[in-house]
C-alpha cells in the first residue's frame, strides 16, 4: 500500500463510549481512522460503516489484546501496512473497576496495569518510528485520578498515576520529533457497572461548574492537542469541570 496523503490516526479502544467519540470528531476534521478494539467487533463495524458513509475507505479496522505483546506487536504491524504512515497515536484503551485492598488479586493488577499503563507504552515505543516520519502525536487518556488516589480504587489510581508520567517521560524521550500529551477527564461518563444516583449527585457537587461533562468535551480536547497545539507537549489537560481544583 502506498502512502497516504490524508493524516492517519489510531485510536484504541475505539469502537465505543469516549473513543468512538474521539474517532468521529477527528474523522469530521479530516483524519482517517484505525480504529483499534479487543473484543466489540459489532460496535466497531457498525461505527466504520457509519464513518464511511461520510468518507469512504477512511476507517481501517484492527483487533487485539494489547495486553499481550505479540498482538500488540501484530496491530502495529497491520497499521504499519495500511496507509505506511501514522500521524497519531490516541492510547484510549482502558480497563476501570473497584479493588478492595485486601481483595485485590494478581489477575486484577494484571488486568489493570496491563490496559492503562503496559499497552500504551509498548505500543507508543512500537508506533514511535511511523509517528517520527510525520512529525506526530501522541496522547494519553489518563484521568483526574492519577494525582488523586479513587477511594477502593488503589491499583487503577496507581496504573493512572503511571500512565501520567509516561506523559512527561515520552515527551522528553521523543521530542522533538513526536509530541506527547495526556487529556485527564474527570465526570464525564459513568461507569458501566453503575453508580446510584446519590453517587453521581455526590461526584457532580465537587465540580465547580455543577454538571457532569460529556464525551465531546475530550474529543475536543484531544483535537486540540493534536491539529491546534504544535508547541505544546508533556502536558495533561484536566478535563473535569473543575473538580480538581477543590480540596
Amino acid at each position: 500500500m502506498t502512502s497516504s496523503a490524508r493524516p492517519i490516526a489510531l485510536i484504541t479502544g475505539g469502537a465505543h463510549r469516549i473513543g468512538a467519540e474521539i474517532a468521529c470528531t477527528l474523522h469530521r476534521n479530516g483524519l482517517d481512522i484505525a480504529l483499534h478494539y479487543r473484543s466489540s467487533r459489532e460496535a466497531a463495524e457498525e461505527l466504520k460503516r457509519e464513518l464511511e458513509q461520510q468518507r469512504p475507505d477512511s476507517v481501517f479496522l484492527v483487533q487485539g489484546d494489547l495486553c499481550q505483546l505479540t498482538e500488540l506487536e501484530e496491530v502495529a504491524k497491520q497499521v504499519r501496512g495500511w496507509r505506511m504512515r501514522l500521524d497519531l497515536l490516541v492510547n484510549n484503551a482502558s480497563l476501570f473497576y473497584p479493588t478492595p485492598l485486601e481483595q485485590v488479586s494478581e489477575q486484577q493488577w494484571e488486568e489493570l496495569m496491563g490496559t492503562n499503563l503496559k499497552a500504551p507504552f509498548f505500543l507508543s515505543r512500537t508506533l514511535a518510528p511511523l509517528l517520527r516520519e510525520q512529525q506526530g502525536a501522541i496522547i494519553n487518556l489518563v484521568d483526574i485520578h492519577a494525582e488523586r488516589p479513587l477511594a477502593g480504587h488503589p491499583v487503577y489510581s496507581m496504573a493512572k498515576a503511571g500512565n501520567a508520567m509516561m506523559v512527561k517521560s515520552l515527551a522528553r524521550e521523543l521530542g522533538p520529533e513526536i509530541r506527547v500529551n495526556g487529556v485527564a477527564p474527570g465526570a464525564i461518563l459513568w461507569p458501566e457497572q453503575g453508580l446510584s444516583e446519590a453517587a453521581r449527585q455526590e461526584i457532580v457537587s465537587r465540580t465547580q461548574l455543577g454538571r457532569s461533562g460529556t464525551p465531546a468535551d475530550i474529543a475536543s480536547t484531544v483535537r486540540f492537542l493534536a491539529l491546534e497545539a504544535p508547541y505544546i507537549t508533556g502536558q495533561i489537560i484536566s478535563v473535569d469541570g473543575g473538580r480538581s481544583v477543590q480540596q
